[in-house]
Protein backbone atom coordinates (compact mmCIF):
# COMPACT_ATOMS: atom_id res chain seq x y z
CA UNK A 1 0.00 0.00 0.00
CA UNK A 2 2.78 2.26 0.88
CA UNK A 3 4.28 1.59 -2.86
CA UNK A 4 0.84 2.73 -3.82
CA UNK A 5 0.70 6.23 -2.36
CA UNK A 6 4.11 7.33 -3.23
CA UNK A 7 4.02 10.44 -5.57
CA UNK A 8 3.45 10.31 -9.15
CA UNK A 9 6.45 9.94 -11.23
CA UNK A 10 7.45 8.61 -15.23
CA UNK A 11 6.40 5.28 -15.82
CA UNK A 12 8.55 2.98 -18.08
CA UNK A 13 6.83 2.02 -20.86
CA UNK A 14 9.08 0.22 -22.88
CA UNK A 15 13.01 -0.49 -22.34
CA UNK A 16 15.40 -0.51 -25.08
CA UNK A 17 16.99 -3.67 -26.26
CA UNK A 18 20.57 -2.18 -25.96
CA UNK A 19 21.25 0.94 -23.29
CA UNK A 20 22.43 4.23 -24.18
CA UNK A 21 26.02 4.05 -22.43
CA UNK A 22 27.71 6.77 -23.87
CA UNK A 23 27.09 10.55 -25.32
CA UNK A 24 26.40 10.89 -28.92
CA UNK A 25 27.64 13.53 -30.12
CA UNK A 26 25.45 16.51 -32.13
CA UNK A 27 25.51 16.34 -35.63
CA UNK A 28 25.20 19.72 -37.23
CA UNK A 29 24.20 20.73 -40.79
CA UNK A 30 26.55 22.88 -42.25
CA UNK A 31 26.06 25.08 -44.93
CA UNK A 32 28.73 23.91 -46.29
CA UNK A 33 28.99 20.81 -46.75
CA UNK A 34 31.10 18.80 -44.57
CA UNK A 35 31.64 15.70 -43.26
CA UNK A 36 29.13 14.68 -40.35
CA UNK A 37 31.79 10.99 -39.48
CA UNK A 38 33.73 11.23 -37.17
CA UNK A 39 37.44 10.63 -38.33
CA UNK A 40 37.76 6.88 -39.58
CA UNK A 41 39.92 4.90 -37.14
CA UNK A 42 42.61 2.91 -39.08
CA UNK A 43 40.71 -0.65 -40.05
CA UNK A 44 41.16 -3.58 -42.35
CA UNK A 45 38.56 -3.81 -44.02
CA UNK A 46 38.45 -0.66 -46.19
CA UNK A 47 36.72 -0.06 -49.64
CA UNK A 48 33.77 -1.82 -50.41
CA UNK A 49 31.77 -2.32 -53.54
CA UNK A 50 27.96 -1.08 -53.15
CA UNK A 51 26.61 -2.77 -56.43
CA UNK A 52 23.99 -5.78 -56.22
CA UNK A 53 24.80 -8.60 -58.20
CA UNK A 54 22.57 -9.75 -60.72
CA UNK A 55 20.45 -12.85 -59.57
CA UNK A 56 21.24 -14.69 -63.11
CA UNK A 57 23.93 -15.59 -65.02
CA UNK A 58 25.47 -12.49 -67.24
CA UNK A 59 28.16 -11.95 -69.42
CA UNK A 60 28.02 -8.13 -68.27
CA UNK A 61 30.22 -6.71 -65.49
CA UNK A 62 29.27 -8.34 -62.10
CA UNK A 63 30.28 -4.79 -60.49
CA UNK A 64 30.81 -2.02 -62.94
CA UNK A 65 30.16 0.55 -60.17
CA UNK A 66 33.43 0.69 -57.48
CA UNK A 67 32.70 4.02 -55.36
CA UNK A 68 35.32 4.55 -53.00
CA UNK A 69 33.79 4.42 -49.59
CA UNK A 70 35.26 4.19 -46.44
CA UNK A 71 33.56 2.01 -43.79
CA UNK A 72 34.20 0.06 -40.45
CA UNK A 73 34.74 -3.20 -39.95
CA UNK A 74 33.92 -3.56 -36.65
CA UNK A 75 31.40 -0.51 -36.57
CA UNK A 76 28.40 -0.41 -33.65
CA UNK A 77 25.25 -0.90 -34.86
CA UNK A 78 22.55 0.90 -34.92
CA UNK A 79 19.50 1.14 -32.42
CA UNK A 80 16.19 2.05 -34.42
CA UNK A 81 14.91 3.03 -30.18
CA UNK A 82 18.22 5.12 -28.97
CA UNK A 83 17.30 8.22 -32.03
CA UNK A 84 15.32 11.52 -31.98
CA UNK A 85 12.25 10.63 -34.38
CA UNK A 86 10.01 13.79 -35.64
CA UNK A 87 6.61 14.17 -35.58
CA UNK A 88 4.93 16.80 -36.94
CA UNK A 89 6.07 20.63 -38.43
CA UNK A 90 5.16 22.93 -35.59
CA UNK A 91 3.01 25.30 -38.37
CA UNK A 92 1.10 21.91 -38.86
CA UNK A 93 0.01 21.72 -35.36
CA UNK A 94 -3.60 23.59 -33.83
CA UNK A 95 -2.60 24.09 -30.20
CA UNK A 96 -6.46 24.12 -28.87
CA UNK A 97 -6.68 20.66 -29.59
CA UNK A 98 -4.53 17.42 -28.89
CA UNK A 99 -3.49 15.41 -32.49
CA UNK A 100 -3.06 11.79 -32.32
CA UNK A 101 0.21 10.14 -34.15
CA UNK A 102 1.95 7.05 -34.94
CA UNK A 103 5.34 6.97 -35.34
CA UNK A 104 7.70 4.15 -35.12
CA UNK A 105 4.65 1.46 -34.18
CA UNK A 106 4.01 3.70 -30.86
CA UNK A 107 0.83 5.55 -30.74
CA UNK A 108 1.67 9.20 -29.27
CA UNK A 109 -0.73 12.14 -28.40
CA UNK A 110 0.84 15.59 -29.06
CA UNK A 111 -0.67 18.40 -27.47
CA UNK A 112 0.56 22.47 -26.41
CA UNK A 113 0.81 22.66 -22.63
CA UNK A 114 0.60 26.11 -22.18
CA UNK A 115 1.66 26.55 -18.74
CA UNK A 116 5.30 25.00 -19.37
CA UNK A 117 5.12 26.88 -22.63
CA UNK A 118 6.09 23.95 -24.92
CA UNK A 119 4.77 20.81 -26.88
CA UNK A 120 4.75 17.28 -24.81
CA UNK A 121 3.99 14.25 -26.60
CA UNK A 122 2.50 11.46 -24.48
CA UNK A 123 1.64 7.69 -24.75
CA UNK A 124 -1.77 8.10 -26.38
CA UNK A 125 -3.66 6.10 -23.64
CA UNK A 126 -5.32 7.11 -20.32
CA UNK A 127 -4.62 4.77 -17.77
CA UNK A 128 -7.94 4.59 -16.32
CA UNK A 129 -9.76 2.65 -19.07
CA UNK A 130 -6.89 2.87 -21.72
CA UNK A 131 -9.04 5.30 -24.00
CA UNK A 132 -6.82 7.37 -26.29
CA UNK A 133 -6.19 10.89 -25.47
CA UNK A 134 -6.34 12.56 -28.29
CA UNK A 135 -9.61 11.98 -28.60
CA UNK A 136 -10.06 14.45 -25.40
CA UNK A 137 -9.61 18.21 -25.13
CA UNK A 138 -7.37 20.75 -23.66
CA UNK A 139 -9.56 22.00 -20.09
CA UNK A 140 -9.33 25.98 -19.10
CA UNK A 141 -6.51 25.22 -16.71
CA UNK A 142 -4.24 24.20 -19.84
CA UNK A 143 -4.55 20.24 -18.97
CA UNK A 144 -5.08 16.99 -20.71
CA UNK A 145 -8.25 15.66 -20.16
CA UNK A 146 -9.65 12.66 -21.09
CA UNK A 147 -12.75 12.63 -22.82
CA UNK A 148 -13.98 9.46 -21.33
CA UNK A 149 -14.17 10.20 -17.62
CA UNK A 150 -12.53 13.43 -17.41
CA UNK A 151 -9.33 12.04 -16.00
CA UNK A 152 -6.94 15.84 -16.08
CA UNK A 153 -3.10 15.21 -16.42
CA UNK A 154 -0.18 18.01 -16.70
CA UNK A 155 2.61 18.15 -18.87
CA UNK A 156 4.44 16.42 -16.46
CA UNK A 157 2.17 13.36 -17.23
CA UNK A 158 1.04 13.32 -13.47
CA UNK A 159 -2.74 12.95 -12.85
CA UNK A 160 -4.13 16.26 -11.14
CA UNK A 161 -8.33 15.72 -11.60
CA UNK A 162 -10.40 12.32 -10.82
CA UNK A 163 -14.10 13.57 -11.17
CA UNK A 164 -15.09 10.49 -9.40
CA UNK A 165 -13.19 10.41 -6.51
CA UNK A 166 -14.19 12.12 -3.55
CA UNK A 167 -12.78 15.07 -1.79
CA UNK A 168 -12.54 13.74 1.36
CA UNK A 169 -11.45 10.16 0.39
CA UNK A 170 -8.12 8.31 -0.68
CA UNK A 171 -6.05 10.54 -3.41
CA UNK A 172 -5.84 8.62 -6.08
CA UNK A 173 -4.89 10.74 -8.66
CA UNK A 174 -1.22 10.83 -6.89
CA UNK A 175 -0.88 7.14 -7.30
CA UNK A 176 1.97 5.98 -9.96
CA UNK A 177 -0.54 3.79 -11.92
CA UNK A 178 -2.55 7.20 -12.50
CA UNK A 179 0.06 8.74 -14.59
CA UNK A 180 0.81 8.90 -17.83
CA UNK A 181 3.82 8.34 -20.11
CA UNK A 182 5.49 10.53 -21.00
CA UNK A 183 7.82 10.61 -23.82
CA UNK A 184 11.36 13.39 -24.20
CA UNK A 185 10.43 16.04 -26.25
CA UNK A 186 11.59 19.15 -28.38
CA UNK A 187 10.85 21.60 -30.99
CA UNK A 188 14.02 21.81 -33.54
CA UNK A 189 13.89 23.90 -36.56
CA UNK A 190 10.30 24.36 -36.06
CA UNK A 191 9.43 20.17 -35.99
CA UNK A 192 8.27 18.41 -32.68
CA UNK A 193 10.72 15.94 -32.32
CA UNK A 194 10.29 13.09 -29.15
CA UNK A 195 12.74 9.95 -28.06
CA UNK A 196 10.82 6.97 -28.24
CA UNK A 197 11.76 5.54 -24.68
CA UNK A 198 9.77 6.69 -21.39
CA UNK A 199 12.71 5.19 -19.12
CA UNK A 200 13.67 7.99 -16.51
CA UNK A 201 17.36 8.36 -17.38
CA UNK A 202 16.39 9.40 -20.87
CA UNK A 203 14.49 12.30 -19.42
CA UNK A 204 17.70 14.78 -20.30
CA UNK A 205 18.51 12.92 -23.06
CA UNK A 206 18.75 16.06 -25.52
CA UNK A 207 21.89 17.66 -23.08
CA UNK A 208 23.66 14.16 -24.56
CA UNK A 209 22.28 13.94 -27.90
CA UNK A 210 20.25 16.51 -29.98
CA UNK A 211 17.86 15.89 -33.50
CA UNK A 212 19.55 16.25 -36.75
CA UNK A 213 19.56 20.20 -36.91
CA UNK A 214 19.53 21.99 -40.68
CA UNK A 215 20.98 25.58 -40.19
CA UNK A 216 19.22 26.90 -43.39
CA UNK A 217 15.80 26.15 -41.97
CA UNK A 218 16.23 28.55 -39.27
CA UNK A 219 18.27 31.18 -41.59
CA UNK A 220 15.93 34.04 -42.14
CA UNK A 221 16.97 34.85 -45.16
CA UNK A 222 15.78 31.23 -47.00
CA UNK A 223 12.45 30.67 -47.55
CA UNK A 224 10.96 28.03 -45.15
CA UNK A 225 7.88 26.42 -46.72
CA UNK A 226 7.01 22.69 -44.61
CA UNK A 227 4.74 20.39 -45.85
CA UNK A 228 3.81 16.53 -44.54
CA UNK A 229 1.86 13.59 -46.01
CA UNK A 230 1.17 10.39 -45.02
CA UNK A 231 2.57 8.14 -46.94
CA UNK A 232 0.51 4.63 -47.93
CA UNK A 233 4.19 2.35 -47.99
CA UNK A 234 6.73 1.85 -45.79
CA UNK A 235 9.75 4.28 -44.68
CA UNK A 236 12.33 2.17 -46.60
CA UNK A 237 10.80 2.21 -50.13
CA UNK A 238 10.07 6.02 -49.35
CA UNK A 239 13.31 7.26 -48.61
CA UNK A 240 14.96 5.37 -51.06
CA UNK A 241 12.49 6.90 -53.58
CA UNK A 242 13.76 10.26 -52.83
CA UNK A 243 17.59 8.95 -52.66
CA UNK A 244 16.84 8.23 -56.32
CA UNK A 245 16.90 11.17 -58.99
CA UNK A 246 16.77 9.13 -61.98
CA UNK A 247 13.39 8.31 -62.24
CA UNK A 248 12.19 11.87 -62.40
CA UNK A 249 12.26 11.94 -65.89
CA UNK A 250 10.09 9.41 -66.33
CA UNK A 251 7.59 8.56 -63.29
CA UNK A 252 7.34 12.77 -62.49
CA UNK A 253 7.57 14.01 -66.19
CA UNK A 254 6.43 11.56 -68.31
CA UNK A 255 9.86 12.55 -70.46
CA UNK A 256 9.84 9.30 -72.51
CA UNK A 257 13.70 10.37 -73.44
CA UNK A 258 15.13 11.83 -70.42
CA UNK A 259 17.39 9.66 -69.13
CA UNK A 260 20.87 10.85 -69.01
CA UNK A 261 23.83 8.91 -66.86
CA UNK A 262 24.58 10.47 -63.85
CA UNK A 263 27.47 10.62 -61.94
CA UNK A 264 26.82 9.69 -58.43
CA UNK A 265 29.26 7.91 -55.69
CA UNK A 266 28.94 7.31 -51.84
CA UNK A 267 32.06 7.93 -50.22
CA UNK A 268 31.33 7.50 -46.23
CA UNK A 269 29.11 5.00 -44.65
CA UNK A 270 28.51 4.21 -41.11
CA UNK A 271 26.02 3.26 -38.39
CA UNK A 272 24.92 6.59 -38.41
CA UNK A 273 24.14 6.99 -41.99
CA UNK A 274 26.35 7.97 -44.97
CA UNK A 275 27.91 10.81 -47.08
CA UNK A 276 27.89 11.06 -51.05
CA UNK A 277 28.16 13.27 -54.15
CA UNK A 278 25.24 13.81 -57.05
CA UNK A 279 26.92 15.51 -59.85
CA UNK A 280 29.43 17.15 -57.75
CA UNK A 281 26.96 18.09 -54.72
CA UNK A 282 26.90 16.45 -51.54
CA UNK A 283 24.32 14.86 -50.41
CA UNK A 284 23.86 13.30 -46.64
CA UNK A 285 21.72 10.97 -44.75
CA UNK A 286 21.76 11.14 -41.46
CA UNK A 287 20.06 7.73 -40.05
CA UNK A 288 16.95 7.09 -39.36
CA UNK A 289 15.06 9.58 -41.37
CA UNK A 290 16.92 12.96 -42.63
CA UNK A 291 18.21 13.12 -46.09
CA UNK A 292 19.31 16.40 -47.89
CA UNK A 293 20.75 17.07 -51.17
CA UNK A 294 21.59 20.82 -52.92
CA UNK A 295 19.14 21.61 -55.33
CA UNK A 296 20.11 21.14 -59.08
CA UNK A 297 17.89 24.01 -59.92
CA UNK A 298 19.38 26.75 -57.74
CA UNK A 299 22.66 25.57 -59.19
CA UNK A 300 24.95 28.62 -61.03
CA UNK A 301 23.43 28.76 -65.06
CA UNK A 302 25.18 31.72 -66.01
CA UNK A 303 27.06 30.98 -69.61
CA UNK A 304 30.11 32.17 -70.67
CA UNK A 305 28.94 35.73 -71.49
CA UNK A 306 27.26 36.67 -68.44
CA UNK A 307 28.83 39.61 -66.65
CA UNK A 308 31.11 38.95 -63.44
CA UNK A 309 28.17 41.03 -61.19
CA UNK A 310 25.84 38.06 -62.60
CA UNK A 311 27.94 35.19 -61.96
CA UNK A 312 28.74 36.59 -58.24
CA UNK A 313 24.82 36.64 -58.22
CA UNK A 314 24.24 33.22 -59.16
CA UNK A 315 26.98 31.34 -57.28
CA UNK A 316 25.63 32.94 -54.01
CA UNK A 317 22.09 31.22 -55.19
CA UNK A 318 21.62 28.36 -53.09
CA UNK A 319 18.98 26.31 -52.21
CA UNK A 320 18.12 22.27 -50.88
CA UNK A 321 16.46 19.57 -51.42
CA UNK A 322 15.27 18.25 -47.66
CA UNK A 323 13.03 15.43 -46.83
CA UNK A 324 12.27 13.61 -43.62
CA UNK A 325 10.84 10.22 -43.42
CA UNK A 326 9.20 8.70 -40.54
CA UNK A 327 8.49 4.89 -40.17
CA UNK A 328 5.25 4.84 -39.09
CA UNK A 329 3.91 1.05 -38.81
CA UNK A 330 5.06 -1.92 -41.71
CA UNK A 331 3.81 -0.53 -45.36
CA UNK A 332 3.08 3.06 -43.89
CA UNK A 333 4.97 6.14 -43.53
CA UNK A 334 5.38 10.03 -43.02
CA UNK A 335 7.22 12.62 -45.01
CA UNK A 336 7.83 16.10 -44.04
CA UNK A 337 9.16 18.38 -46.88
CA UNK A 338 11.25 21.66 -46.57
CA UNK A 339 12.92 23.13 -49.95
CA UNK A 340 14.69 26.25 -48.41
CA UNK A 341 16.30 28.74 -50.95
CA UNK A 342 18.17 31.76 -50.82
CA UNK A 343 16.16 33.54 -53.30
CA UNK A 344 13.19 34.62 -54.78
CA UNK A 345 11.47 34.14 -51.08
CA UNK A 346 9.43 37.17 -51.73
CA UNK A 347 7.43 34.41 -53.80
CA UNK A 348 6.86 32.61 -51.05
CA UNK A 349 4.94 35.40 -49.25
CA UNK A 350 2.99 35.78 -52.52
CA UNK A 351 1.77 32.53 -53.14
CA UNK A 352 -0.04 30.68 -50.71
CA UNK A 353 1.52 27.54 -49.52
CA UNK A 354 -1.37 25.61 -50.28
CA UNK A 355 -0.53 26.25 -54.41
CA UNK A 356 2.96 24.68 -53.73
CA UNK A 357 1.19 21.34 -51.86
CA UNK A 358 -0.92 20.99 -54.96
CA UNK A 359 2.86 20.64 -56.74
CA UNK A 360 4.14 18.47 -53.94
CA UNK A 361 1.37 16.34 -54.32
CA UNK A 362 1.56 15.27 -57.66
CA UNK A 363 5.04 14.34 -57.68
CA UNK A 364 3.99 12.56 -54.43
CA UNK A 365 1.67 10.74 -56.68
CA UNK A 366 3.29 9.98 -59.81
CA UNK A 367 4.83 7.06 -58.66
CA UNK A 368 2.53 6.31 -55.75
CA UNK A 369 0.97 3.02 -57.29
CA UNK A 370 4.23 1.59 -58.35
CA UNK A 371 5.77 1.63 -55.42
CA UNK A 372 3.16 0.19 -53.01
CA UNK A 373 3.45 -2.92 -55.26
CA UNK A 374 7.52 -2.75 -55.49
CA UNK A 375 7.31 -3.24 -51.68
CA UNK A 376 5.07 -6.11 -51.74
CA UNK A 377 7.35 -7.96 -54.42
CA UNK A 378 10.18 -6.53 -52.05
CA UNK A 379 8.78 -8.28 -48.91
CA UNK A 380 8.33 -11.30 -50.79
CA UNK A 381 11.88 -12.15 -51.54
CA UNK A 382 12.99 -10.41 -47.98
CA UNK A 383 14.52 -7.24 -46.88
CA UNK A 384 17.57 -8.82 -46.39
CA UNK A 385 18.21 -10.05 -50.08
CA UNK A 386 17.18 -7.12 -51.56
CA UNK A 387 20.80 -6.40 -53.03
CA UNK A 388 21.16 -9.73 -54.51
CA UNK A 389 17.36 -9.39 -56.22
CA UNK A 390 17.38 -6.55 -57.66
CA UNK A 391 20.22 -5.46 -60.37
CA UNK A 392 22.12 -1.76 -60.25
CA UNK A 393 25.01 -1.86 -62.15
CA UNK A 394 24.55 1.73 -62.82
CA UNK A 395 26.18 5.14 -60.94
CA UNK A 396 22.81 6.86 -60.35
CA UNK A 397 21.53 3.88 -58.16
CA UNK A 398 24.58 4.63 -55.79
CA UNK A 399 22.89 6.29 -52.72
CA UNK A 400 20.14 3.49 -52.82
CA UNK A 401 22.29 0.55 -52.91
CA UNK A 402 23.94 2.89 -50.29
CA UNK A 403 20.90 2.85 -47.97
CA UNK A 404 20.45 -0.81 -48.63
CA UNK A 405 23.73 -1.54 -47.49
CA UNK A 406 23.12 0.52 -44.80
CA UNK A 407 20.20 -1.17 -43.88
CA UNK A 408 21.28 -4.96 -44.43
CA UNK A 409 24.74 -4.29 -42.32
CA UNK A 410 24.04 -1.51 -39.52
CA UNK A 411 19.90 -1.94 -38.78
CA UNK A 412 19.25 -5.42 -39.31
CA UNK A 413 17.73 -5.55 -42.23
CA UNK A 414 13.75 -3.59 -41.56
CA UNK A 415 12.63 -1.48 -38.87
CA UNK A 416 13.30 -2.97 -35.58
CA UNK A 417 9.59 -1.77 -34.25
CA UNK A 418 9.23 -1.56 -30.06
CA UNK A 419 5.45 -2.75 -30.57
CA UNK A 420 4.44 -6.04 -31.41
CA UNK A 421 3.41 -5.07 -35.30
CA UNK A 422 3.25 -7.95 -37.24
CA UNK A 423 5.68 -7.58 -39.91
CA UNK A 424 3.57 -8.53 -43.09
CA UNK A 425 2.66 -6.01 -44.99
CA UNK A 426 -1.35 -4.28 -45.14
CA UNK A 427 -3.82 -5.42 -48.48
CA UNK A 428 -2.94 -3.10 -51.75
CA UNK A 429 -6.63 -1.02 -51.12
CA UNK A 430 -8.60 0.59 -54.18
CA UNK A 431 -6.56 3.18 -56.30
CA UNK A 432 -9.15 5.95 -55.24
CA UNK A 433 -8.08 5.02 -51.56
CA UNK A 434 -5.13 4.58 -52.30
CA UNK A 435 -4.12 7.85 -53.95
CA UNK A 436 -6.35 9.61 -51.12
CA UNK A 437 -5.02 12.98 -50.78
CA UNK A 438 -7.57 14.45 -47.83
CA UNK A 439 -6.86 11.82 -45.33
CA UNK A 440 -3.19 11.61 -45.48
CA UNK A 441 -2.50 15.09 -46.69
CA UNK A 442 -5.13 17.70 -45.93
CA UNK A 443 -6.24 16.88 -42.75
CA UNK A 444 -3.61 17.85 -41.65
CA UNK A 445 -1.78 20.62 -43.22
CA UNK A 446 -3.42 23.84 -41.97
CA UNK A 447 -2.98 25.62 -45.11
CA UNK A 448 -4.46 23.23 -47.35
CA UNK A 449 -7.45 22.98 -44.51
CA UNK A 450 -7.91 26.73 -44.86
CA UNK A 451 -8.19 26.97 -47.97
CA UNK A 452 -10.82 24.12 -48.67
CA UNK A 453 -12.54 25.43 -46.72
CA UNK A 454 -13.03 28.86 -48.41
CA UNK A 455 -13.49 26.94 -51.85
CA UNK A 456 -15.68 25.02 -50.66
CA UNK A 457 -17.55 28.04 -49.36
CA UNK A 458 -17.04 29.99 -52.89
CA UNK A 459 -18.48 27.00 -55.04
CA UNK A 460 -21.60 27.18 -52.87
CA UNK A 461 -21.98 31.37 -53.30
CA UNK A 462 -21.43 30.90 -56.56
CA UNK A 463 -24.74 27.96 -56.90
CA UNK A 464 -26.62 30.31 -54.97
CA UNK A 465 -25.93 32.90 -57.35
CA UNK A 466 -26.92 31.48 -59.99
CA UNK A 467 -30.48 30.35 -58.82
CA UNK A 468 -30.68 33.51 -57.49
CA UNK A 469 -30.47 35.07 -60.42
CA UNK A 470 -33.07 32.40 -62.25
CA UNK A 471 -35.11 32.85 -59.95
CA UNK A 472 -34.88 36.94 -60.11
CA UNK A 473 -35.31 36.55 -64.22
CA UNK A 474 -38.49 34.08 -63.62
CA UNK A 475 -40.48 35.95 -60.58
CA UNK A 476 -39.68 39.66 -63.12
CA UNK A 477 -42.56 40.34 -65.76
CA UNK A 478 -40.88 40.66 -69.02
CA UNK A 479 -42.15 44.03 -69.44
CA UNK A 480 -40.13 45.21 -66.60
CA UNK A 481 -37.52 44.49 -67.25
CA UNK A 482 -35.11 45.49 -70.55
CA UNK A 483 -33.73 42.47 -72.87
CA UNK A 484 -30.24 43.68 -72.34
CA UNK A 485 -31.06 43.20 -68.54
CA UNK A 486 -32.85 39.68 -68.80
CA UNK A 487 -29.50 38.74 -71.28
CA UNK A 488 -27.14 39.60 -68.66
CA UNK A 489 -28.83 37.99 -65.94
CA UNK A 490 -28.88 34.57 -67.61
CA UNK A 491 -25.64 35.27 -68.59
CA UNK A 492 -24.49 35.74 -65.07
CA UNK A 493 -26.68 32.71 -64.28
CA UNK A 494 -24.88 30.32 -66.46
CA UNK A 495 -21.46 31.28 -65.69
CA UNK A 496 -21.71 31.09 -62.26
CA UNK A 497 -22.96 27.37 -62.40
CA UNK A 498 -20.18 26.54 -64.72
CA UNK A 499 -17.51 28.47 -62.36
CA UNK A 500 -19.05 26.61 -59.67
CA UNK A 501 -19.10 23.04 -61.47
CA UNK A 502 -15.59 23.85 -62.53
CA UNK A 503 -14.55 24.77 -58.74
CA UNK A 504 -15.80 21.34 -57.79
CA UNK A 505 -13.89 19.30 -60.51
CA UNK A 506 -10.96 21.29 -58.79
CA UNK A 507 -11.42 20.89 -55.32
CA UNK A 508 -11.79 16.78 -55.95
CA UNK A 509 -9.10 16.56 -58.02
CA UNK A 510 -6.59 18.43 -55.93
CA UNK A 511 -7.72 18.02 -52.09
CA UNK A 512 -9.48 14.04 -53.19
CA UNK A 513 -8.16 11.96 -55.40
CA UNK A 514 -5.74 12.76 -58.28
CA UNK A 515 -5.43 9.81 -60.58
CA UNK A 516 -2.04 8.98 -62.69
CA UNK A 517 -1.82 6.84 -65.60
CA UNK A 518 1.53 7.25 -66.88
CA UNK A 519 1.27 5.76 -70.50
CA UNK A 520 -1.57 8.48 -71.25
CA UNK A 521 0.55 10.71 -70.38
Amino acid sequence: MEAALRPCSLVPARLPTTPFEKPILHLPFNSIPTSIFRPIRQCTARSRVFTAVSSTVSTEPINPVEPEVESHGEEEKFNWLLQWYPVMPVCDLDKRIPHAKKVIGLDVVVWWDRNENAWKVFDDMCPHRLAPLSEGRIDQWGRLQCVYHGWCFNGSGDCKFIPQAPLDGSPFHTFKKACVSVYPTTVQNDIVWFWPNTDPRYKDIITKKQPPYIPELDDPSYSKLMGNRDIPYGYEILIENLMDPAHVPYALKADREGGKPMEMKLEKLDHSGFIGKQEGDTGKFIAPCVFYVPDQFSMDRTNGSASSAETKKEAQRRGLLVFICIPVSPGYSRLIWAFPRNFGVWIDHLVPRWMFHLVTNLVIDSDLYLLRASEHKIMDIGPSNWLKACFVPTKSDAFVVGFRKWLNDYAGSEVNWPTKLSSSLPPTPPREQLLDRYWSHVVNCSSCRVAIKGLNTLEIVLQVVSVAAIGILAATKQSLMSVSARTALVSMAVLCFAASRWLSHFIYKNFHFHDYNHALR
